[in-house]
């Protein structure tokens, strides 16, 4: 997908706006209404809103505007230019984007908009776009301090999310760290995907032979490898494979009907391509 955006930059810029108005309908449908502050420059603004009545998008232009500020100071032009974009039209897709909760189900609505939310700042990622925001500080300590980014800008959502305590009690603190535990599940498989394989290692000491004709006959994809045993240093050889969810269980069966004292170490892959796999 990467490599079909950057050769089709209309596709790129339609990808980045459908990703930042997700982000608003996340806000607009199911946090703002019930003032859930998850993290970001929205959840400042939804908690802005909620104490001061402060319209917001307008809150999250203020703050987009004083971190690209600090872009420009800190990080330099070409930074800045990067994520400025992002930063001017997520304010106006959330003013022009209707704002009503979808459901009066506090918890429906955080995992809802956790999940739209993770999907939004997926897409962003795709085609190396950004929303702005709190994501530039987390920039700007990596740069001179070497933090890891992922680690400050989770210690900037988290002080944002237990702000909820003092606006909406601890419900809203709960719901609002349950949002973020579906966020990132939601960015983990929209990046990989939900197709998950099982690669497998197989060793055995007496039925290797037997294991291998078996897994010859009856699958696809067949690799061995040459290893040396750390205590014995014997040779001896590996069998690498690659297999669908639905059909792990059945080949350990195999396995051990063969051998029940077989070595078996199982990975679990997000991307295979190739072979009987395809792209």
């Amino acid at each position: 997908m990467r490599d079909s955006l950057k050769k089709r930059s209309w596709m790129r810029w339609v990808v980045f706006l459908i990703a930042l108005e997700i982000i608003a309908i996340s806000i607009n449908f199911f946090y703002g209404p019930i003032n859930i502050a998850a993290g970001g420059s929205t959840g400042i603004s939804i908690l802005v809103d909620a104490v001061w009545g402060i319209n917001r998008s307008i809150t999250v232009l203020v703050v987009n505007i004083l971190m690209l500020i600090l872009a420009g100071i800190f990080l330099g032009m070409k930074t800045t230019k990067n994520v400025a974009l992002g930063s001017f039209i997520l304010p106006v897709l959330m003013e022009i984007t209707p704002s009503f909760a979808l459901t009066s189900n506090k918890l429906l609505a955080v995992i809802y908009g956790g999940a739209l939310m993770g999907l939004g700042v997926s897409l962003l990622y795709r085609v190396n776009a950004s929303s702005g925001g709190t994501t530039i500080p987390p920039m700007i300590l990596k740069k001179y301090f070497y933090i890891n980014p992922a680690v400050s800008l989770l210690c900037i959502d988290m002080i944002i999310i237990f702000l909820n305590i003092f606006v909406d009690g601890w419900q809203a603190f709960l719901l609002a760290t349950l949002s973020q535990v579906v966020t990132a599940m939601t960015m983990n498989y929209a990046e990989a995907g939900f197709d998950r394989k099982y690669q497998i290692r197989v060793m055995s000491n007496d039925h290797f032979e037997e294991i291998k004709k078996m897994l010859t006959q009856d699958y696809q994809g067949l690799t061995l490898y040459n290893v040396e045993g750390g205590f014995t240093q014997d040779q001896k050889q590996q069998i690498l494979m690659v297999v669908d969810r639905r059909e792990y269980g059945p080949l350990i069966t195999k396995i051990h009907e063969v051998d029940p004292n077989a070595f078996i170490i199982t990975d679990t892959v997000v991307k295979v391509h190739g072979g009987q796999w395809g792209l």
